[in-house]
């Protein structure tokens, strides 16, 4: 408990300055499209520099993967792997509409044990580690997160802000979703359901990758919600391929019942395959 305590230290630490450094490139950054045609920025390859460096000088044993740095196969043998997205949501970067995070995940065996995602844009940060809780500091105040179970209320969804998917918009008739709120990170989208904003995020295609739910997923579950594939399992971390192959369904603790009665039988039809990004 006291080495996440210091790895949890560490990892606050490190977003709040890679934050900083990919607001110097606020409103004036270019982008470039990688091969799969997403866009990178200067501010995407700073944030990255200054987490992988430190990461490195204070723990000098555990693996890295980051999406903005080459893979090695040396991670898979690792006991720790820090999971790093250090711009998530650089196309709202590049709008300027503040809906985007630096997100620093920590896995242990498989499973995610740490997790911080931070907003520069308005410098709000969210926290969490294994058996810690949970917790954001919004304006210099810090308050615990925990989440209340929902009701039998229809559920209040949120969902990407840049791309549609036909088999996301039949979950959302499945159960009956009227009230959708369009987000950017999936940082941003679980930090809203930890804040009970929102009830429910589902993304049933095998785009998203380990460091786009690794950070958010254990400040989700530290609040007292629900991270699994759209099959019900658990996600796994540290894998030779870093691709979640059944999606991601996050959701408010109670929910997730509801939810998977309504999604298996989709899926039962139409395999969860590649699709748009989260």
């Amino acid at each position: 408990m006291v080495e996440l305590e210091r790895c949890l230290v560490e990892a606050t630490r490190l977003a709040r300055a890679a934050g900083a450094v990919a607001m110097a490139h606020y409103g004036r950054a270019a982008r470039t499209d990688k091969a799969d045609a997403s866009p990178v920025t200067e501010a995407d390859r700073a944030s990255n520099h200054v987490i992988l460096e430190g990461l490195r000088r204070a723990f000098p044993a555990d693996a890295v993967l980051s999406e903005e740095a080459a893979d090695s196969e040396g991670r898979l043998g690792a006991a720790r792997v820090w999971i790093v997205d250090p711009l998530d949501g650089t196309k709202e970067f590049l709008a300027q509409n503040g809906e985007f995070s630096v997100m620093i995940g920590l896995a242990e065996g498989g499973a995610p044990v740490l997790g911080v995602v931070y907003l520069p844009d308005g410098d709000v940060l969210y926290a969490a580690a294994r058996g810690l809780g949970a917790w954001v500091e919004r304006g210099g105040r810090r308050r615990p997160l925990r989440r209340a179970p929902v009701d039998g209320r229809p559920l209040r969804m949120v969902q990407s802000r840049s791309h549609g998917d036909p088999l996301t918009a039949a979950v959302q008739r499945a159960l009956g979703v009227t009230d959708i709120l369009p987000c950017g990170s999936v940082g941003v989208k679980c930090a809203r359901i930890a804040e009970g904003d929102r009830d429910l995020y589902v993304h049933p295609v095998a785009y998203m990758k380990e460091w786009d739910t690794c950070a958010p997923e254990v400040v989700l579950r530290e609040a007292g919600g629900s991270v699994t594939d759209c099959r019900g399992e658990a996600l796994r971390y540290n894998k030779r391929d870093p691709v979640q192959p059944h999606g991601i369904i996050a959701c408010a603790p109670g929910a997730l019942p509801r939810v998977l009665e309504r999604v298996l039988p989709l899926l039962s039809a139409t395999a969860v395959g590649t699709g748009t990004r989260a």
